[in-house]
């Protein structure tokens, strides 16, 4: 089976690199919970780094390095094309001779990173449930009926607490019955408002 070439920006691979990696990433954040668990949470993915190592080899290899050369200069990521995996908008971040190049022989090692606009870091503001988030000029709503959950296989408190748009929290003053928010049993009874 033969590959499309390689591309990166106005470079055509004339022999796809012979090695490739890529290294997927997400920012995470830990937290602790009540009695010593932790709590982890994805923030946002991290860019991805594509690296591998290749060989031009023929009569211009040399010229054919010197081209890719050039464009690790240009200061703005481009679209880079690989034959297999998707395609993504890079930039150029290393390149390196492996050897001493001859006019018919060149290896190289390179490196990309993902130019992920979409992957922005940091925090996301998290707002309370609207019903803990009145104002003192709101007018008063009448008392809500009082919701209970009852714990299916699998179910964790502050997976209960999400899936009602609440917080670990509020179900544990809610809930004093509950004496290890880390171990609640199917059947439970969990008092969500």
């Amino acid at each position: 089976m033969t590959l499309p070439p390689m591309r990166y920006k106005t470079f055509v691979w004339p022999h796809n690199p012979e090695r490739y990696q890529i290294d997927f990433a997400r920012h995470m954040a830990a937290r602790l919970a009540p009695l010593g668990a932790e709590y982890l949470r994805g923030l946002t993915m991290a860019h991805r780094v594509m690296r591998g190592q290749g060989a031009f080899y023929g009569p211009d290899a040399y010229d054919a390095f010197k081209r890719l050369a050039s464009l690790f200069y240009d200061n703005t990521p481009g679209q880079l094309i690989h034959p297999v995996w998707q395609s993504a908008r890079a930039w150029f971040v290393e390149l390196s001779l492996a050897q001493e190049p001859q006019a018919s022989y060149v290896t190289y090692n390179f490196c990309f990173w993902e130019d992920a606009e979409e992957y922005k870091p940091g925090l996301t503001a998290q707002t309370e449930p609207a019903a803990a988030a009145q104002t003192a000029n709101a007018p008063a709503q009448a008392p809500q009926e009082p919701l209970f959950h009852t714990v299916k296989k699998g179910e964790t408190l502050s997976g209960i607490a999400k899936a009602y748009g609440t917080t670990l929290s509020a179900l544990i003053a809610l809930n004093p019955q509950i004496k290890n928010p880390n171990l609640i049993y199917v059947g439970d009874s969990v008092k969500i408002r």
